[in-house]
């Protein structure tokens, strides 16, 4: 009874946590609309274009920071999922996705901090 119960508990936690990356998209998604149509309003107004496209820059860092937290949700909820019943085939499955996953990830954060750090440089430089 015990261990049923905590296969339905972890189960429902899994369900949960992939509720949560469903939201956390959905928050990313919004803000981004958001700040495009910013953006797009902006860009019939005369103004500096490497502002302009440090502006674009910045959404889709945003928006890629907001992803990735997501797609850690989302590996939480496999490993859940998968740690309740087990079989090889889950396994497997487990194992492409976390792979997939966390090579957009590091990939993600590689262009994040490579952002960052283009932005720092004129501060540095600057100070």
């Amino acid at each position: 009874m015990t261990a049923e119960l905590i296969k339905e508990l972890t189960l429902m936690l899994s369900t949960i946590t992939e509720g949560v990356a469903a939201f956390v998209i959905a928050i990313a998604v919004i803000e981004g609309a958001f700040r495009t149509l910013l953006l797009i309003l902006q860009s019939f107004a005369p103004g500096d274009a490497a502002s302009t496209h440090e502006a674009k820059e910045d959404v889709r860092l945003r928006l890629g920071r907001w992803l990735a937290l997501a797609l850690e949700f989302l590996l939480a909820a496999d490993i859940l999922r998968t740690a309740v019943a087990p079989t090889w085939s889950e396994i497997g499955q487990l194992a492409a996705i976390a792979t997939i996953r966390t090579a957009l990830n590091y990939f993600l954060q590689i262009e994040i901090d490579k952002a960052d750090r283009r932005r720092a440089a004129p501060d540095s430089a600057a100070g």
